[in-house]
């Protein structure tokens, strides 16, 4: 599936495209509307190797420049840039556990009280 995804991607030249039919590989049934490919699949075939590589060297960057035979900052950079195309999740902290470990820091608040808030 991931060689299909790779051609996909080197057909597309990398446009955004969406995918309007979906079938079942053991059945007949199919689905049609607008989806969006997941976000890895919009990585460029090349940058897509490169995180397959990654998971197979465990997150070694040792392993990768080896495997690669590029530098320590040349993995991390590039990873760096992966990581910020590729946001998935918000791990900027929230205002209110900022704030409540803040009080919390201060003496404003007690454990339990910020343990209360912050259960909420």
């Amino acid at each position: 599936m991931a060689a299909e995804w790779s051609e996909l991607t080197k057909l597309t030249g990398g446009v955004d495209i969406i995918v309007e039919r979906v079938r079942f590989i053991n059945s007949k049934i199919a689905i049609e509307g607008e989806f969006e490919l997941p976000p890895l699949v919009r990585l460029s075939a090349e940058d897509q190797i490169f995180i397959m590589a990654f998971i197979q060297c465990h997150g070694s960057i040792r392993d990768m420049e080896q495997m690669f035979g590029i530098s320590y900052p040349t993995v991390k950079n590039r990873l760096n840039r992966l990581a910020d195309s590729l946001k998935l999740v918000d791990t900027e902290p929230l205002p209110m556990k900022t704030t409540v470990l803040s009080e919390l820091e201060e003496g404003v608040i007690t454990v339990s009280e910020a343990i209360e808030r912050l259960s909420k």
